[in-house]
C-alpha cells in the first residue's frame, strides 16, 4: 500500500485528490492538510510514503516546506503539484530535495501514475518540466562565426601572420611586393577593425 499525504490550501482540488488516490487500489490517503504550519507533526502521525505538495501555499512556501520534511523524514518523497512552471521554481523545489514536478492541470490517471512511479524509484515531471530540466543541462548555443568579408588571399596572408612570417616571406610565399602584402594587410586590418598585427592574430585566434 503506498501512503500519500496531501498539503494543498484549495480545498475542493484537496478533496478531489483525497478521493482519488482512496478508489486507486494500492494507494491510500493518509493525510490532508491545507498548510505546513504542523507539518512536522502531522507527518510524523501519519508517516506517508509520498507527499503531494503545493508551492504556493499560506505563510510558508511549499518549498521552505521541501527543506522541513527531508530534514526530519529524509525517506519521505516529496512531489510538487503547482501551477508554477518557471525555471526558479523549478530548480528550487528540486535542489530543496522534491524528487517529482507535476503541473496541476496534469489528468487524474496521469498522479495515479507519477504517486506509483515515485514509489518506486522514478522522479515524475510533466513534460514541459522535464523539458526544461533537460534543457538546464545543454550547452548554450554556440555564437554565430562572424564573416570579416576577407578575400581568399587576405584569409591566405593573415593565417601567415598567425603563423608568424615576415612581410617579406609572406610576400616571397605568394611571389608579390612587399608593398602588394602591405596593401592586403591595411584592407586586413580595416576588415577585422584593429590596428596592428597583435590584434589581427589575437581576433583570428579568438575564433578558433
Amino acid at each position: 500500500m503506498i501512503k500519500v499525504a496531501i498539503i494543498e490550501d484549495n480545498q475542493p482540488l484537496r478533496n478531489s485528490l483525497e478521493n482519488l488516490f482512496n478508489k486507486t487500489e494500492g494507494i491510500r490517503c493518509v493525510a490532508s492538510l491545507n498548510n505546513l504550519m504542523n507539518v512536522v507533526s502531522e507527518i510524523g502521525k501519519a508517516l506517508p510514503d509520498i507527499i503531494l505538495m503545493d508551492i504556493g501555499l499560506p505563510n510558508i512556501s511549499g518549498i521552505e516546506g521541501v527543506r522541513t520534511v527531508k530534514m526530519n523524514f529524509p525517506g519521505v518523497q516529496v512531489m510538487m503539484f503547482t501551477v508554477f512552471d518557471d525555471d526558479d521554481k523549478i530548480f528550487d523545489a528540486i535542489r530543496s530535495g522534491a524528487s517529482g514536478y507535476l503541473l496541476k492541470k496534469t489528468p487524474p490517471e496521469e498522479i495515479v501514475q507519477a504517486i506509483k512511479d515515485l514509489y518506486y524509484g522514478g522522479a515524475p515531471m510533466s513534460a514541459s518540466i522535464a523539458r526544461k530540466v533537460i534543457l538546464s543541462f545543454q550547452p548554450a548555443s554556440l555564437p554565430t562565426p562572424v564573416d570579416y568579408q576577407l578575400t581568399v588571399r587576405e584569409n591566405e596572408i593573415l593565417y601567415s601572420l598567425v603563423d608568424g612570417l615576415s612581410y617579406k616571406k609572406i610576400a616571397d610565399k605568394y611571389c608579390v611586393s612587399i608593398s602588394t602584402i602591405r596593401t592586403h594587410i591595411c584592407n586586413i586590418y580595416q576588415k577585422l577593425h584593429v590596428n596592428s598585427k597583435a590584434g589581427a592574430v589575437a581576433k583570428i585566434l579568438r575564433k578558433q
